[in-house]
């Protein structure tokens, strides 16, 4: 593996796709010059197509007017795959070309004549907004399966209070609870519980251990004791001593469904 001159970054690979072998070996010329690898040349779009899912650059540069399939078809199918960011090169500059490429992916558009001072910065500025739109895709659908997570953990919480009188703590800690000794994450979880008081027939009702009822608040005070009428004491009922009593234990019902 090469590295960038005067940098310990590892050098760029890139995939070159020209019909024609002059122009392609004037852009191969420049991206080794400029620091970059490149791992496989082709002359047709179809061939580019293949290079890039054998090799998976980090960047493909591509002429638009090729045989068998044209750049921007073969673009389209390389940012479809999510392989690599496609910079694509031409002669044409019509606003129709522009916009086809645009819509394709494409993440730039070099036209011909070009210098290596037009190319190189162009694939740069394309490397980093692919990375960016990759970073901030991932970040989207984190965010998004965090907030479904918390939208069905809260529902869950509120099922589990009503029916079993827990506090929103309390709740939450049995779901956390259930989630490690069943080995399934908070959000399946919930989703059963949810789906449990929406099944009618009690089909999908959870077959785990119930969260504990709340334990009695202490006994109320007593009051006066009557004076008893006067006369005869009675004489006790023979049979042990009453022992104290048992406290009451949380209940182990599961919980039904709906």
């Amino acid at each position: 593996m090469t590295t960038q001159p005067g940098s310990d970054r590892p050098a760029r690979r890139v995939v070159v796709a020209e019909d024609e072998a002059l122009i392609r070996l004037d852009v191969v010329e420049m991206l080794r010059d400029g620091g970059f690898e490149v791992v496989g040349e082709a002359g047709d779009g179809e061939q580019a197509v293949r290079l890039a899912e054998e090799h998976r650059p980090d960047l493909v540069v591509m002429d638009v007017k090729m045989p068998v399939l044209d750049g921007i078809s073969a673009a389209e199918r390389i940012v479809r795959a999510r392989i690599a960011p496609v910079v694509l090169l031409t002669a044409f500059s019509q606003r129709e070309l522009v916009e086809r490429a645009r819509d394709a992916g494409a993440m730039a558009y070099v036209v011909k004549p070009f210098t290596a001072a037009d190319l190189l910065p162009a694939l740069e500025i394309a490397v980093s907004r692919h990375q960016e739109i990759v970073a901030l895709e991932a970040e989207v659908a984190d965010l998004t399966d965090r907030f479904e997570t918390r939208k069905l953990v809260d529902r869950a919480k509120g099922l589990l209070q009503t029916k079993f009188g827990l506090s929103e703590p309390d709740a939450f800690r049995w779901i956390q609870k259930t989630s490690m000794d069943k080995r399934l994450t908070m959000r399946e979880v919930a989703t059963a519980v949810v789906n449990s008081a929406a099944s009618a027939s009690g089909s999908a009702a959870i077959r785990t251990s119930s969260p504990s009822a709340p334990a009695p608040g202490p006994a109320p005070a007593p009051g006066p004791a009557p004076t008893p009428a006067p006369g005869p004491a009675p004489s006790p009922a023979p049979g042990p001593a009453p022992g104290p009593a048992s406290a009451p234990g949380p209940p182990q019902e599961t919980p039904p469904a709906g």
